[in-house]
């Protein structure tokens, strides 16, 4: 039997001079670049637990997570509803500082944009900005550049608000055509 752990992460843009930029920690274990991300905690949601990790690892407020196409609740609905992430994947890890063995994390993945590109505070790990040019250079694990490299063709229009519903996922349904 495998141990699951709820983990959630952000693919946190901003839009600079020189256009749209990815931020990206360098995490102190696994000795790479990676999306802002951890566990989730007993008191709070997925979505909350992104955003706090970000404010975290980055030192960045005033960070907005943007929401996935989804249908609208109806009107009078009692609960609150909570943020979806746009993805939600299995990750085998190998032990860490949670569990001294290999286990999955159970991984929320969010799309965010930051209002402003400069740390408000001090950052739990080293971090920066960097470029869709740039993706092909940086030591990230496949999975990442791959949604990355989509998300850099559309994060304008998806950051505006320019898309909806079915239009918000064509680029993508192109990306996973053979």
């Amino acid at each position: 039997m495998s141990v699951k752990h709820a983990t959630a992460s952000v693919f946190l843009f901003s839009r600079v001079i020189t256009g749209w930029q990815l931020g990206l920690i360098e995490h102190p274990r696994l000795g790479r670049l990676m999306i802002p991300g951890g566990h989730v905690e007993d008191d709070e949601s997925q979505a909350q637990a992104a955003l706090r990790e970000v404010t975290e690892e980055t030192g960045l407020m005033g960070v907005r997570l943007l929401e996935v196409p989804a249908p609208a609740l109806p009107a009078g609905f009692p609960h609150e509803r909570v943020t979806p992430p746009w993805w939600i994947t299995e990750q085998q890890v190998p032990a860490d500082n949670h569990l001294s063995e290999p286990h999955v994390h159970l991984d929320h993945q969010y799309v965010a944009v930051a209002d402003f590109a400069e740390p408000a505070r001090p950052a739990a790990h080293p971090f920066g900005w960097y470029s869709s040019a740039r993706l092909p250079e940086l030591e990230l694990w496949e999975d990442t550049k791959l949604l990355a490299k989509v998300l850099f063709s559309c994060i304008n229009d998806l950051a505006e608000g320019r898309l909806d519903g079915a239009s918000a996922l064509r680029p993508f349904t192109a990306a996973a055509a053979p």
